[in-house]
């Protein structure tokens, strides 16, 4: 995933987005073209419906991932995106940890503990040696089988907080990974040079920070062009209280080393998560090659 940071940071990458919506939830399209050894094309096809699980037991993110020989176009893989798409999501997270977060953060919060929560903590992990968590999601049920699993499975100290703000002020990184449509961090709920990772708004209709934070933050984003009409970035620019401009940086840029990452002074770095059509290009390369090595997946001869 740095990698995919780092060639978009280059320039010379392509990448397109488009979503649609329908009652209930949207469909989103991501492309891009992405050289990693070889030349790769992916597009994926996401549905995102919040309220599947709890009104018709399916998964609240559906869709496949269609893999391409960019040089060739040669079709070489269809691939269920659910996973990739998570997996991907807290990669991401680790690698603008590494960039954006002093190295020696120790606590973290979770805001949002569902399986996207899980995979971001461990990837977390990864890159900073964490060994305090708080937790918070609105369903306290799953904010406390979050807490019990994987206080167990990673051995750290994990504790349930009430409300996001509590579990926000105490810790060096906060990730925010909730399907909210109204800000749930503000001023002063985040404390003074953390890093927080707003990983939800990656649609025009959610927000999870207010734009009063974000304009008190140093701001980098994965797409501006993406962040500016669909994350958090886009509710603050509506606002009027930031414009494009203000942007520090795009990851990317700063993985690339051709923008230095921002001074870690009084004020927060927010990271604004839309998800890069790059990363999805990284990640079902990644499982292809794997699947390919290890003679894994059934062959489909789709032209004569």
């Amino acid at each position: 995933m740095e990698e995919a940071f780092r060639r978009h940071g280059e320039g010379g990458t392509e990448t397109g987005v488009l979503g649609i919506h329908v009652p209930g939830g949207g469909f989103h399209i991501k492309a891009g073209v992405l050289r990693l050894g070889r030349s790769y094309f992916a597009a994926k096809t996401n549905a995102n419906f919040p309220e599947n699980p709890e009104r018709h037991g399916l998964p609240t993110i559906q869709g496949v991932i269609v893999l391409a020989d960019a040089e060739l176009g040669t079709p070489l893989a269809v691939l269920d995106s659910m996973e990739i798409t998570t997996l991907r999501t807290g990669a991401a997270t680790a690698v603008a940890a590494r960039f954006l977060s002093n190295a020696d953060a120790r606590s973290a919060a979770i805001i949002g503990c569902g399986n996207q929560g899980r995979v971001q903590l461990r990837a977390l992990l990864r890159v900073r040696p964490i060994a305090r968590v708080r937790v918070y999601d609105q369903d306290r049920l799953r904010a406390a089988a979050f807490a019990r699993d994987l206080a167990s499975e990673l051995g750290l100290d994990i504790q349930v907080a009430t409300d996001p703000a509590a579990a926000a002020r105490t810790s060096d990184i906060v990730v925010t990974c909730t399907p909210a449509r109204q800000a749930i961090l503000d001023v002063g709920d985040v404390a003074p040079g953390s890093f927080v990772a707003a990983v939800g708004a990656d649609n025009p209709d959610k927000q999870e920070i207010a734009p009063a934070l974000l304009a008190g933050s140093r701001v980098v984003v994965d797409v501006l062009e993406q962040a500016a009409t669909m994350g958090d970035l886009h509710h603050a620019i509506a606002a009027g209280v930031m414009t494009r401009e203000d942007v520090a940086a795009e990851l990317g840029q700063i993985v690339a080393g051709r923008v230095p990452p921002p001074g870690r002074g009084g004020s927060p770095i927010v990271f604004d998560s839309t998800g890069m059509a790059l990363q999805d290009v990284a990640a079902a390369a990644a499982v292809y090659e794997r699947a390919q090595a290890a003679g894994r997946g059934i062959s489909v001869q789709l032209a004569g």
